[in-house]
């Protein structure tokens, strides 16, 4: 019995520790911070979304969840940690289909996917004096991704959603 329960404490423990590196955790643990812009969209906003364009109504047509998030990122050491706490949520469970580093400056679209569809789209930005995210998670067409990956626009498509639910926020700054 003894066994059976320390087994079980080490299995909680290990849970509890994976799903620290989630884009849950991280929008939690910084929604609050000084200088952030947080935004996530109901459900029955993305259905006034999804009537924007046809290009809008594919991809959102088919979202559960969609959030995002701008952070100050000002300094090398600031840079440096949203960074690895970006790699370390894209680490194991997505696969990259988008990466472009200079120096600190990040550009990357990853992916999770099951079996023939793919379920989290996630866009990270950071040029060394703001962050931001754009997170997908829904039921989506892997060709649809791909395509919009190599033409790049998943950036236009985040601004476009931005500007139309928040008017007030400027995505590109």
């Amino acid at each position: 019995m003894y066994k059976k329960i320390c087994t079980l404490f080490i299995c909680a423990l290990f849970y509890n520790c994976g799903s620290y590196n989630s884009i849950d955790t991280f929008y939690n643990a910084h929604k609050n911070d000084a200088q952030v812009t947080a935004v996530r969209v109901p459900q029955f906003m993305l259905k006034l979304i999804s009537g924007i364009s046809p290009e809008m109504q594919s991809l959102i047509g088919n979202t559960r969840d969609l959030r995002y998030m701008k952070f100050p990122s000002t300094t090398p050491a600031r840079t440096q940690f949203l960074n690895q706490q970006m790699n370390g949520i894209t680490g194991n469970s997505f696969i990259e289909v988008y990466r472009k580093n200079d120096d600190l400056k990040r550009n990357v679209v990853s992916i999770r996917e099951k079996r023939n569809s793919v379920k989290e789209i996630l866009i990270y930005n950071n040029n060394a004096e703001t962050g931001s995210f754009l997170y997908f998670n829904g039921d989506f067409d892997p060709i649809k991704v791909r395509e919009m990956a190599q033409n790049n626009e998943f950036e236009t498509l985040g601004n476009n959603v931005i500007k139309e639910f928040a008017p007030g926020i400027n995505p590109e700054n």
